[in-house]
């Protein structure tokens, strides 16, 4: 493939691959798997530990997060694949929790390069990831994979390994650009990754008829949050709340480390989907316990320690804002909101910016410049707030993210809040503007 860059050195930096394979495809972004399947053939990535995939519009990271804790806790070495990352790209794949390390990394990129010119084909940056990702998996030799779904399911490039559990989370309008412009359309991709005769899981309690009749013409035995399973609130709804399996058992548990009580819904789909391969990974009650108190997951309505109390939530589609704006409805009331905010212009920045208005005293707003065609001013921003009925002097525009921060710092008091919401790129830049470690 002559009209490629070249590959870098064998002594190239991390920086320096993750450079290479931005370039590598002319698209950001190519729906299909034949590229990835050709270049997992000549890699010869055949895993043989359990695999669980986990698809969704929202909380497919949170429920990713869960299930490695909780099988992490019970003694299984876990291998966990994610994206995006908020600060460093080592976070999208980790091993018995740990990150991978720079060096491993390298060399996973080094053996998909090699793979890639033997097939004789062009991987997009997620393509490139997800296959070297499995390739330090399968080296490692652990017993579990969770792989996260990048967009959509039926032709996002973990599908072409086949999972022993599938779990779809949500299904929202979201990326309709390449999924369709119904929950009908992205019902059906989202169950691509649901496998003749392996369980699927689905928590969203208004699936989409397409999800639902694709279940079932593949043969994979369905199990529904509201009716196969739930998560139910208990008389001490404070600190416990009931997980309600296959058969009406129902079992206490501790209210997840991750906060909203949206989370409740992501921790009952993953103690179904555990149920489920209780043959292949049991798992103790106390292992979902341990784990659900474990469970990390930065940017997800994240609470950062101190006065005044600042959210972090990468919040970026109407169905997302809905879950921040019932988790900012469970705080104590008191004292002014004060959001900093910046999307990207692909996504639905009118609709977000109405569902959390009626939370939110003065927006501070800044443009996303380094997403290329996805980018935004402060200013288009502003006016898509204003159409909303916001008033103009309640917006305030700032040349970046870190100014943004820096200036509802400056206006709140210690009994206000500061919410940062709106991707990931917002929340990435706040962490390092406030010095945020994970």
């Amino acid at each position: 493939m002559s009209s490629l860059p070249p590959a870098p050195p064998p002594s190239s930096s991390l920086d320096g691959w993750l450079a290479y394979i931005e370039r590598v495809h002319p698209q950001s972004i190519a729906m299909g798997l034949d590229r990835v399947r050709a270049v997992k053939a000549a890699l010869a990535l055949h895993p043989v530990c359990a695999v669980i995939t986990v698809g969704g519009t929202n909380g497919k990271g949170s429920a990713c997060m869960m299930l490695e804790a909780i099988l992490h806790h019970a003694g299984y070495k876990t291998a966990c694949y994610t994206s995006p990352h908020l600060l460093l790209y080592n976070e999208r794949v980790r091993i018995a929790r740990v990150a991978a390390s720079d060096a491993q990394l390298v060399q996973a990129f080094e053996a998909v390069e090699a793979a890639r010119v033997t097939a004789d084909v062009a991987l997009t940056y997620f393509e490139f990831g997800t296959l070297a990702a499995m390739a330090l998996f399968v080296d490692a030799k652990v017993d579990v994979i969770i792989l996260e779904v990048g967009l959509g399911g039926r032709l996002d490039a973990v599908n072409v390994f086949e999972p022993d559990c599938a779990m779809v989370m949500s299904v929202a309008l979201d990326h309709m650009d390449y999924l369709g412009d119904t929950r009908e359309k992205i019902g059906f991709e989202k169950a691509g990754i649901f496998r003749a005769g392996k369980p699927a899981i689905c928590a969203d309690t208004d699936p989409p008829r397409s999800l639902i009749d694709h279940a079932a013409v593949i043969g994979a035995p369905l199990l529904l949050r509201g009716r196969d399973f739930d998560a139910v609130r208990t008389v001490a709804a404070a600190t416990q709340w009931g997980y309600q399996g296959p058969g009406g058992a129902r079992h206490g548990m501790p209210w997840p480390a991750l906060r909203g009580a949206y989370q409740l819904a992501n921790a009952a789909a993953c103690i179904a989907a555990l149920d489920t391969l209780r043959d292949r990974c049991p798992v103790t009650m106390n292992d979902i316990r341990s784990g659900l108190l474990t469970a990390e997951n930065p940017g997800r309505f994240q609470v950062l320690p101190g006065q005044p109390l600042v959210i972090l939530d990468v919040a970026h589609n109407p169905h997302a804002a809905q879950a921040l704006a019932s988790s900012l409805k469970s705080l104590p009331r008191g004292g002014h909101t004060y959001a900093v905010f910046a999307m990207l212009a692909d996504k639905d920045i009118a609709g977000v910016a109405a569902i959390l208005k009626p939370h939110i005293d003065q927006w501070w707003v800044a443009g996303i410049a380094n997403a290329g065609p996805r980018s935004t001013t402060a200013q288009h921003l502003s006016q898509h707030i204003v159409a909303t009925g916001v008033g103009a002097a309640d917006v305030v525009c700032c040349a970046s993210i870190a100014e943004a921060c820096a200036k509802a710092r400056e206006a709140a008091t210690d009994n206000d809040k500061i919410v940062i919401f709106g991707s990931f790129y917002t929340v990435s830049e706040a962490m390092q503007a406030l010095h945020v470690k994970l």
